[in-house]
């Protein structure tokens, strides 16, 4: 799976940046076959609580997951993300079992 990060109105540190690739990888093992994980980070309204946005597509072979959350760190938002995701991913994975 490739995995691109694109920060909007900042840059991203490389911690950061280790950060998004660890936890979306782990999306892995809940589906095969996901081509691409487009992750946006933006801070919206410096200076404000819950600023953190971020936005992940992934792009499986006839099908996209979109999952965007915003609060107060990156992190968070990351982790929040991901777990929504992985719920997607699973629905996902259950429904193909059915047919």
């Amino acid at each position: 799976m490739e995995i691109r990060i694109q920060a909007i109105h900042f840059d991203a540190s490389q911690q950061l940046e280790a950060f998004v690739q660890k936890k979306v990888s782990k999306l892995e093992k809940y589906l095969d076959g996901i081509l691409t994980a487009e992750v946006v980070l933006k801070v919206v309204k410096p200076e404000s609580a819950l600023n953190k946005e971020v936005s992940i597509k992934l792009e499986v072979p006839n099908q996209d997951f979109f999952a965007g959350k915003t609060t107060d760190t990156f992190e968070e938002s990351i982790v929040e993300a991901v777990n929504a995701l992985e719920k997607q991913l699973l629905k996902f994975k259950e429904k193909q079992r059915a047919k």
